[in-house]
């Protein structure tokens, strides 16, 4: 009974081919949005989880005031000192301590020129922050106890001042002083909150400080933690010994502020995945109206054959029967709008990868998910109209006109 059912629920689409077309339209928009939603937002979250795993997950940034962003940069707090990082660096469980200033500057060479960020900064500063070397080397320490003017180029100043070319072992000018290019980073690409990680460029904090801020003022102080596991335990010794160094009494707030990358990288995917499941909700919206557009169709479906199924519950033929056949035609509906619709999406998703940037993925748990919901629909909402064709009387079907 079942395989008759399907087979005359497949006839009575072919015989309506374009009315089924439109009406299967709806599911497809309505799969297809729910899964390009939801595939591309989890691939803006792997995104920037990969950003900032490339930060290092066991980074601290340390930072006066007491919150980071706008406002927090401690216009109220003192800045930090070079004994202060001194002071930090004897911690036990710590890799790499590097204090570092940065501001802004126009980089020029030859007839190019462009507004970048200079990083004071020592050596332990390359290990902090995960920076690789494309070409080049770091300066030596002579180099950074001198306060030498030489300085290390992320790829997109590299990219605005040189084009292609290798900019290691050539001058630019930094502000009213020039420098001469040492090395050249690997690219970072762009960080969890929207910076560019490649538009910098790097001179030892002695040079920093003499030649473009005029202080011997350390802004922020990045730390890596040898172990992972102890991230909680090394905040707690470095908050400690801060409010002590910066007599802080025990009634008082922390002029400072301590930031970890599992508490970025927290606060970013949760935000991609809030963004990611409202973008889903209002996109299963189409789903519904795709359900309506169906059970609109199999009630007209219904009101045609009406004399059809007359002859058919005349002959013999059950509530049950009746009500599979109709029902059937419904699911086939969902099934063949959820099908094109997981094609559909396969083609989107790969399409915004490419134009967002964001890594390609296809989830089967998700995609059987939104097609399993696409063929609910048509139970549900062709549930009514087959119930309505089952409970007809014979009679009156026959003298339908």
């Amino acid at each position: 009974m079942f395989w008759s059912a399907l087979r005359l629920a497949l006839s009575a689409i072919r015989r309506n081919i374009a009315r089924s077309m439109l009406t299967v339209l709806g599911v497809v928009i309505g799969v297809a949005a729910v899964i390009t939603m939801v595939n591309v937002g989890a691939g803006a979250t792997r995104s920037v989880s990969d950003q900032i795993a490339g930060l290092g997950s066991n980074l601290l940034m340390v930072r006066p005031g007491q919150r980071m962003g706008p406002g927090g940069g401690g216009t109220r707090a003192p800045s930090f000192r070079a004994d202060d990082v001194e002071a930090v660096s004897r911690l036990s469980g710590l890799s790499a301590v590097s204090g570092f200033e940065t501001t802004g500057a126009v980089a020029v060479f030859g007839a190019e020129n462009w507004s970048t960020t200079a990083v004071g900064a020592s050596r332990p500063y390359f290990v902090a922050r995960k920076l690789d070397l494309a070409s080049g080397r770091i300066f030596s320490e002579a180099e950074e106890e001198a306060g030498r003017a030489v300085c290390i180029l992320g790829q997109t100043v590299r990219k605005e001042l040189y084009g292609e070319g290798d900019p290691v072992g050539t001058r630019l000018r930094v502000r009213q002083f020039s420098c001469e290019v040492i090395g050249l980073l690997e690219a970072k690409g762009q960080a969890a909150m929207g910076q560019d990680q490649d538009d910098v460029i790097i001179l030892p904090l002695r040079t920093v400080q003499r030649r473009l801020t005029g202080s011997q003022d350390i802004g922020s102080i990045a730390i890596a933690v040898a172990d992972e596991g102890s991230m909680d335990q090394v905040k707690a010794q470095l908050a400690e010994l801060l409010r002590d160094r910066r007599r802080i009494g025990r009634s008082e707030d922390d002029d400072f502020n301590i930031l970890d990358t599992r508490q970025i990288a927290e606060a970013a995917t949760g935000a991609t995945e809030v963004m990611t499941g409202l973008l889903a909700a209002v996109a299963a919206v189409s789903l519904v109206v795709g359900g309506i557009g169906i059970m609109n169709v199999m009630l007209v479906s219904v009101t045609e054959r009406t004399r059809e199924i007359g002859v058919r519950l005349a002959i013999g033929a059950l509530e049950g029967d009746v009500l599979m056949q109709f029902l059937i035609e419904a699911v086939t509906l969902s099934v063949i709008g959820g099908l094109l619709g997981l094609a559909l999406a396969l083609i989107a998703t790969a399409i915004l990868a490419q134009v967002l940037h964001v890594p390609f993925i296809f989830d089967p748990v998700t995609n059987l998910m939104a097609f399993s919901i696409s063929a609910a629909i048509g139970v549900i909402f062709g549930y009514f109209p087959a119930r309505r064709a089952a409970r007809l009387d014979p009679i009156d079907a026959l003298r339908h006109e």
